[in-house]
């Protein structure tokens, strides 16, 4: 469906079939708020481009990919070194006090609170710090984004909700890190449902970056990368459907680490579209954020995890796409640090992705059907709890055709294919995470090499491919822009190679100089 707009005789009698069709379609939903037509319109408007291109691309006529094989059996190792487990070793041998550790992190946090890095403090975190003495992670303090049960804490994501539910229980990536000694701090905010790239929340505030308090954290997992950014946490959870960890991680200058599908289990989060959604951590380095995946996925391994050998990786630096919309001094960031791995011996080698280009006209009919399902009965009930960003994008997920998803999912299988061809026989593959530093806080738009782009086009433009195709991803720190904010270099390894993907990007960070940060 193409939305139209314009003065014009012919372009004001297409609005008026256009409003009319939209009428009848909620309609026939019984969706009981028709005086919103004028604003389904406009969103439409604005994913014009997706929906264009969309309309335009052919079938493959393979199978749909419903979604990305699921990793599970694929469970990182913990790493050779990792400045948590050695925190937690300081711990459990009582040469750190865990309750008075947990007490000071309450009170940066509470100092901190402009940044609306939380929805919610952990009141008994030094109580439970004490009780846990024990584990790979003992002691280690930890912020989950509110979109996922902690037991006790309110589960809001992030809406305006008046009575959010208590869990009784942890979802279970939570519960798998309390096992092994971690400490939740706090719930932490985010854009709202994480359906959005700001962390904008018109309930709890706007998360701040700590780099630079005028620019946004970016999202949807903007408070779990604030609040590591800011030295309230070592460690974050979040999660990711188009880039949720990765662009905030890349936004706040630190490690997030997007695992393949499914290594995580997402039982206890909300979910926003199930074949798209991720879940993993957020820290100030690689080897951090390495040892909380491993726990997450319910390892750790046999044999530890190592820093690849910098003169044996070979990288793809994709030859379209991802380079080609870069703010100057960012591009000139980035560039530099390419130099730098080649220094260090990292073999460099150019090839194309086949359809690439395609991948944010198949993520807009992917999850705008999925998100739309997910939180119909929300729609219903409780509208006036969400935002408006939020309602209106998935109210536009009731006008998008069942048969255009099914071919959305179809070209995805078509996308994981001709990834998998620029992934033979490599490592990894090297992109951007973002094409432009961290927004101002309540931009709407951004302009990147001389083209003005709506912030969600601009921030998912280099992390939603590997969500439709679920690949491990993740974004490290490489450099700073003209403005000083950070620059983020992304690492794509190959379906199920997350510990070959994160040896590597230990070898990456310390080639770049950023190892041991946090």
């Amino acid at each position: 469906m193409e939305a139209k707009s314009g003065g014009g005789r012919g372009e004001g009698a297409a609005d008026g079939i256009l409003d009319r069709l939209l009428d009848a379609v909620a309609a026939l939903r019984r969706y009981p708020y028709p005086e919103r037509a004028p604003a389904w319109r406009a969103r439409l408007a604005m994913n014009g481009p997706e929906l264009a291109r969309f309309a335009a691309l052919g079938d493959p006529g393979c199978d749909p990919m419903l979604r990305p094989a699921p990793a599970r059996d694929a469970a990182p190792s913990l790493p050779e070194r990792a400045p948590i487990l050695s925190f937690a070793d300081a711990v459990r041998g009582g040469r750190i006090d865990a309750r008075a550790h947990a007490a000071a992190a309450l009170a940066r946090a509470r100092e901190a609170a402009d940044l609306n890095a939380f929805t919610t403090l952990n009141d008994d975190a030094p109580a439970e710090a004490a009780d846990r003495r024990d584990g790979a992670l003992a002691g280690v303090l930890v912020a989950v984004k509110d979109l996922m049960a902690v037991r006790g804490l309110p589960l809001t994501g992030g809406t305006g909700r008046r009575d959010p539910d208590v869990p009784e229980r942890d979802a279970t990536a939570v519960a798998r890190l309390r096992a092994a000694g971690a400490v939740v701090i706090g719930a932490a905010n985010l854009h709202e449902l994480a359906y959005g790239v700001t962390s904008r929340n018109p309930h709890f505030g706007a998360v701040r970056n700590p780099c630079d308090p005028r620019r946004s954290a970016g999202g949807s997992s903007g408070g779990s990368a604030a609040a590591v950014a800011a030295g309230i946490v070592p460690v974050a959870v979040g999660t990711d459907t188009a880039g949720s960890i990765r662009i905030p991680a890349a936004c706040c200058g630190v490690v997030g680490i997007k695992p393949s599908y499914d290594l995580v289990p997402r039982d206890g989060v909300l979910p926003l579209a199930w074949s798209l959604d991720h879940v993993g951590p957020i820290a100030g380095n690689v080897a951090d954020a390495a040892a909380a995946l491993a726990v997450m996925a319910g390892g750790p391994g046999r044999s530890p995890l190592r820093s690849a050998e910098a003169g044996r990786i070979r990288l793809v630096r994709p030859r379209n796409f991802f380079f080609e919309i870069l703010e100057p001094s960012l591009r000139l960031a980035l560039e530099t640090a390419l130099a730098r791995l080649e220094e260090a011996g990292i073999s460099l080698i150019e090839r194309p992705i086949e359809g690439v280009e395609d991948a944010a006209a198949i993520q807009f009919q992917t999850i705008c059907a999925e998100a739309v399902e997910a939180h119909w009965p929300r729609l219903l009930d409780a509208p006036e709890a969400l935002g408006e960003d939020v309602r209106v994008r998935l109210e536009i997920g009731q006008f998008l055709l069942a048969k255009d998803y099914v071919r959305a999912q179809r070209l995805r299988r078509a996308l994981a294919a001709a990834m998998a061809a620029a992934l033979e026989g490599v490592d990894a593959l090297v992109t951007p995470t973002l094409i432009v530093g961290a927004p101002p806080v309540g931009a709407d738009e951004v302009e990147v090499d001389g083209q003005r782009l709506p912030v969600h086009t601009a921030m998912t433009r280099c992390t939603a491919p590997f969500n439709l195709t679920g690949l491990p991803a993740l974004t490290l720190p490489c450099g700073r822009d003209r403005d000083g904010l950070p620059v983020g270099l992304q690492l794509v390894g190959r379906p199920g190679g997350d510990c070959a993907l994160i040896e590597v990007a230990l070898a990456v960070e310390a080639a770049l100089g950023q190892s041991g940060k946090g």
